[in-house]
């Protein structure tokens, strides 16, 4: 099967983004799945996304709750799990 034939049926595949905003500067982006960072930890205040400001380059930490995992997971964003699922 050549290259061409196996990629035939697919689609282009738009790339995912998340609007975001920045509590320091209250500058408000869209970033690419890239762009972001989760940590999923064993409570609710240990799991978190994170991301650097692309307008004033701040280091921004916000909380993630169950539906916020389940975007930022479905859309490619990277994932740390901070706690053992045994």
């Amino acid at each position: 099967m050549t290259v061409a034939a196996a990629f035939a049926g697919m689609k282009r595949v738009v790339p995912v983004v998340f609007k975001a905003g920045c509590p320091d500067c209250r500058g408000r982006f869209e970033l690419a799945a890239s762009a972001l960072r989760l940590a999923i930890g064993a409570t609710s205040r240990t799991t978190f996304y994170s991301f650097t400001c692309p307008e004033c380059g701040a280091c921004v930490r916000k909380p993630a709750g169950e539906r916020i995992v389940e975007l930022l997971t479905g859309g490619g964003v990277r994932t740390l799990r901070l706690h053992s699922t045994v």
